[in-house]
């Protein structure tokens, strides 16, 4: 009875949070396998709730691991066979997999070029179904069925097994899976005829770099609605054993089972980053008395909710799958670390306690978190919009890290440092929030942790990132230094010139945080280093460029080329990263040069798809003029805003969501480019409401730029709780594929002739009416 009423306070916690219009199928709009082909570990998992730390999902090489921490691993539309379901998928983190077989047991999961050689199973594309909140799959080569869906901490799977006298379930706890890194430690034991607990302890690639000596521990606690006939033990590749405890590295259990045809066992599985009591505590309080038929379609109800806060129409079928499944990235990545009573996993490995409410609940939850880097323009814009609340629970989430650990992280595994390129644009984040008027914070204590990260250096470990800020303090710049190979250091950087770029950037968001508080020397100070940029601007090639200590240019410098001085990009790319003076950087290069070769090189671009051309590869397009697959390049189509030529970030930005943006395994977000945790999604989502800020929020007064809307509706359910409820709705007139160009702009019933719109006029609730046309005025 409890996880029902808890269902129900969830629900109606959702309504009260934010009204969507009527109900309406959100999900069959979502195709989860869009974009599954090289993609990355925590890209694939249907069964799961928005934010939920519960993510359930097939792994078709997720046994394989990656050897760096970010390569490709997990499940491909293109793979033939599955080695298991996992239950944890976040950057740096995987852990407990469940895989039902018959027959003889095999103790390794194989190859996928050669299933027979372990317990893999092949399986048919038409066997399986894919939707937020469920998946399901035939496991051919076993005749079993698998159906898996969640609550937020509970992962639900349930399998429909042939008549045989050997089913059995496969527990595979003590070995890799996807991005998990070595297993330092691992335990696994049916404790009664029902049930099964444990845990494993982690080393991921990302934490030995990031925050050395840490590792990240997953526990769970699972019930079955059968009992075993027998029970096994064994390590990976190794004996099986009778026993029903094992210990240790490549420790996995198997229970063996007499079904009959059609007979269907259930595994209802609580999970926790803190203890296996706390993963029990989180099943009795969210499923059990909850069934399987009932999870799901609470999941599904979810979903629809949270995808229904912008509701769109008119648009071809494929916008809508694009927007959509964009929308599902967005809403799935960087989930719970938290328990239900508020316990989560602190950055030094112990456990520590969110405060609890007058109700006796959490007053917030914790997240994971890849890097944020790029996030500012596409993921925080969208929750300050649509989903208000989370964007207010991440920035408690990284005040709990700079709380226990005395620095923000830029990317958070269990509360480990994963930084995912060795900087932190975290500032710009907490900054965008107060901003927004999202502030149920402690804002001073914010405060406090942007200005250090933005200015502290003395004993900065290398989990906070900006190891180099100190020249950046000191000399305006970071100097081009690589005697480190990738690396950075006090003494500067192989990506020194991105560094410096990147760091003005958010000190500049830091300032106008400090100018709103009033802290007036700090604000002079920061705006002052928001300025670097400048020094690396070449006045003769109209590029930026690095330099070194001494304050020369480098020498035999290629403005194409990638990695020397530039981070994922090259000069080309990076000179247009000064977001947040968009107008000096144009008057600079000069307004008629700027749009020539803006426009030029989309031009460019557009023959290679935007990006890398057909190369599946998550770093294809790194020497391309243009690459929308990484992050330094996605606000450069809505430059044109600022230099004069809208209808240009008109023309391109709609290019981009028509042909970067594909529907099937191979192309979705370009062709293999890295997804990030809803980034690329949440690009097209905004981009095809036709609303952006190049900013990032970061103004005091935060402004959006106007697009070019795919759809002819678009209707965002405002929250109550933030912004006093009702709707902001977006009208187009005359919209089509061919009309593309903005031909006017009405705001509320007045015209204006500014593709600027405050976020405050936004999220007042109103109306945008907007005539296109297939010219430009």
């Amino acid at each position: 009875m409890k996880s029902r009423l808890l269902l129900l306070s969830l629900a109606a916690a959702l309504l009260t949070a934010c009204n969507p219009p009527a109900a309406r199928n959100f999900v069959a709009h979502v195709n989860p396998n869009i974009g599954s082909d090289h993609s990355r570990w925590f890209f694939y998992t249907p069964a799961a709730q928005p934010f939920g730390m519960a993510k359930l999902g097939p792994s078709t090489d997720g046994t394989y691991g990656n050897e760096q921490g970010w390569e490709a691993v997990g499940y491909e539309d293109a793979h033939t066979s599955i080695d298991g379901f996992p239950f944890f998928h976040e950057f740096q983190i995987g852990g407990v997999s469940l895989m039902p077989v018959t027959g003889e047991v095999k103790n390794q999961p194989g190859l996928l070029e050669n299933p027979d050689g372990g317990f893999r199973s092949r399986f048919e594309k038409s066997d399986e179904v894919a939707m937020p909140g469920f998946y399901s799959v035939i496991l051919k080569d076993y005749q079993v069925k698998v159906e898996l869906t969640a609550t937020p901490r509970v992962g639900f799977q349930r399998y429909t097994f042939p008549e045989t006298s050997d089913a059995h379930i496969l527990f595979n706890i003590g070995n890799r899976q996807g991005e998990s890194g070595a297993v330092r430690d691992a335990y696994v034991k049916q404790v009664d005829e029902f049930t099964v607990e444990g845990y494993v302890v982690t080393e991921p690639e990302y934490v030995k770099k990031y925050q050395a000596g840490a590792t990240v521990s997953m526990y769970f606690y699972a019930k079955l609605d059968r009992a075993a006939e027998t029970v096994n033990v064994f390590y990976q590749g190794g004996e099986i054993l009778p026993g029903n405890e094992i210990s240790g590295p490549g420790a996995m259990l198997c229970l063996n089972f007499n079904t009959k045809e059609g007979e269907q066992i259930n595994v209802r599985t609580g999970l926790s980053y803190t203890s296996i009591d706390n993963a029990r505590l989180n099943f009795e309080r969210e499923a059990n008395d909850l069934g399987f038929d009932e999870a799901r379609q609470s999941a599904v109800e979810k979903w629809n909710h949270y995808l229904g806060r912008i509701r769109v129409t008119g648009g071809s079928d494929a916008d809508k799958v694009k927007f959509y499944t964009g929308l599902y990235h967005a809403l799935l990545g960087r989930g719970l670390a938290s328990d239900v009573n508020g316990a989560y996993p602190k950055n030094d490995g112990t456990v520590g306690q969110i405060p609890l409410n007058s109700e006796g609940l959490p007053e917030h939850n914790h997240y994971n978190t890849d890097a944020v880097w790029g996030a500012y323009w596409n993921l925080t814009p969208l929750w300050a919009i649509a989903y208000p609340e989370y964007y207010n629970d991440f920035v408690n989430s990284q005040l709990l890290v700079f709380k226990d650990a005395g620095w923000l992280g830029d990317g958070i595994a269990a509360s480990r440092y994963v930084s995912g390129v060795g900087t932190n644009m975290v500032s710009i984040a907490l900054a965008g929030a107060y901003n927004c008027g999202i502030r149920n914070y402690d804002v001073e204590e914010v405060y406090r942790a942007v200005l250090k990260n933005e200015l502290g250096w003395e004993n900065r470990p290398e989990g906070a990132g900006k190891m180099d800020v100190k020249k950046f303090i000191d000399k305006g710049y970071v100097p081009y230094e690589n005697s480190h190979f990738f690396g950075t250091h006090e003494g500067g950087s192989m990506f020194s010139a991105s560094h410096t770029l990147e760091y003005s950037f958010s000190a500049y968001a830091a300032a106008q945080l400090a100018s709103s508080l009033g802290h007036t020397e700090d604000y002079e100070r920061l705006m002052k280093l928001s300025g670097g940029w400048e020094l690396l601007f070449d006045d003769t090639l109209k590029l930026i460029r690095p330099r070194l200590e001494d304050g020369s240019f480098i020498h035999n410098f290629n403005p194409l080329e990638s990695w020397r001085g530039f981070q994922e990009g090259n000069a080309v790319q990076y000179t247009f990263f000064v977001p947040h003076d968009p107008t000096s950087l144009i008057d600079r290069v000069g307004r008629d040069l700027f749009n020539h070769r803006l426009d030029s090189i989309f031009t460019e671009a557009r023959k290679s798809i935007f990006g890398g051309g057909k190369t599946l590869n998550a770093f294809s397009g790194l020497s391309s003029p243009y690459n929308h697959g990484n992050q330094p390049s996605l606000h450069i189509s809505w430059l044109f805003n600022f230099s004069g030529k809208p209808h240009l970030t008109q023309k391109w930005t709609r290019l981009i969501c028509d042909e970067f943006y594909g529907v099937t395994g191979e192309h979705g977000y370009g062709y293999g480019q890295d997804e990030d945790q809803g980034q690329l999604g949440a690009w097209y989502v905004m981009s095809a409401i036709g609303l952006f800020d190049v900013k990032g929020l970061t103004e005091k007064e935060p402004q959006l730029q106007i697009g070019s809307p795919i759809f002819d509706k678009i209707e965002i359910a405002l929250s109550d709780s933030y912004y006093g409820g009702g709707s902001f709705v977006i009208e187009t007139i005359n919209n089509s594929k061919e009309n593309v160009y903005v031909q006017s702009i009405s705001l509320n019933g007045n015209l204006q002739d500014s593709v600027f719109i405050p976020f405050k006029e936004i999220v007042s609730g109103g109306k945008l009416k907007l005539k296109m046309g297939p010219r430009p005025l």
